[in-house]
């Protein structure tokens, strides 16, 4: 897919971070401090093959979207702009629903690992994993989890089929993923998230607000995200509760992004002089009803 020449993002915006917002010559210097066909080399799953809806288009305006050394090198410093109404808030609004007390956490479409990183510092005893598609994002985010002392596993991995075993996970994220891919294939997520968790184990789902997005197709129109359009038309409710999640929630954050998240029931089997009877329940614990729902500022 060639790269639209009208949208917002390429006639304003990145110019703005190209020659205003964003140091170029840190950029630069980070690019050049590390040889990124190694390192990538060495992050690759020789046994992952790219699905067509990945590789062949172009994301943010970068041509081959995550598969190349231009994806990590400018990655975060865009995206501290553009997640109102700070990255960190954001992201953090996501640690702060989790209703499980995990013992391993899996962090699915980690990118770079800002989110990866949030989460073992909320839960340091817990084993964590983050999984991607693109080697190149996973050189960062391991770069990241050392400067920061953290001990975190990243792994190159398919988020549709990873490769783990059944009910392997107390916790499930995904931060910023599904917008980037096509109903089916959340869809397909979704299902992978619920055989990967333990019965008991939480789902939870940080990404742009369906509801917003499609009440302001404007917002569509800024980013090259060839997904997105479908991802507004869908919901994160829908497709969890398909794949068999109980107490299924998306709370408004910020107004722009919404958190979604569900549990995996306990299945328990209870039997009487008369017939078999099968009890679901999962946790339910106190939740702030009131956060994360600001009006934008």
């Amino acid at each position: 897919m060639s790269v639209r020449q009208d949208t917002i993002f390429q006639q304003f915006l990145l110019p703005l971070f190209g020659n205003v917002l964003v140091d170029q010559e840190a950029l630069k210097q980070f690019k050049h401090s590390i040889n990124w066909e190694e390192e990538s080399t060495r992050l690759t799953n020789p046994c992952v093959s790219y699905p067509d809806y990945y590789h062949s288009q172009n994301f943010h305006g970068i041509k081959g979207g995550y598969l190349n050394s231009e994806a990590p090198v400018s990655y975060d410093p865009i995206t501290q702009y553009v997640l109102p109404p700070t990255e960190p808030i954001v992201r953090q609004g996501l640690i702060d629903r989790i209703r499980v007390k995990p013992r391993r956490i899996l962090d699915l479409g980690c990118g770079t690992g800002s989110t990866t990183l949030r989460l073992k510092q909320a839960f340091p005893e817990a084993e964590v994993i983050g999984v991607d598609l693109s080697p190149y994002m996973l050189v960062v985010a391991e770069l990241k989890a050392k400067k920061a002392g953290l001990k975190i596993q990243f792994h190159h991995a398919n988020a549709e089929e990873t490769g783990f075993p059944d009910a392997s996970f107390d916790l499930v994220s995904a931060s910023l993923l599904f917008h980037e891919t096509p109903p089916d294939v959340a869809q397909t997520i979704t299902q992978e998230s619920f055989r990967l968790l333990q019965a008991g184990g939480e789902m939870i789902v940080l990404d742009g607000n369906q509801q917003t997005l499609r009440q302001t197709e404007w917002l569509t129109e800024i980013f090259e995200e060839p997904y997105i359009k479908a991802y507004a038309a869908a919901s994160l409710n829908a497709w969890m509760t398909q794949a068999g999640f109980a107490q299924v929630q998306t709370d408004d954050w910020w107004w722009v992004h919404q958190i979604s998240q569900g549990i995996k029931p306990i299945v328990k089997n209870t039997s009487t002089s008369t017939r078999s009877q099968t009890q679901v329940s999962y946790n339910k614990p106190e939740i702030d009803s009131s956060a994360g729902r600001p009006a934008p500022a």
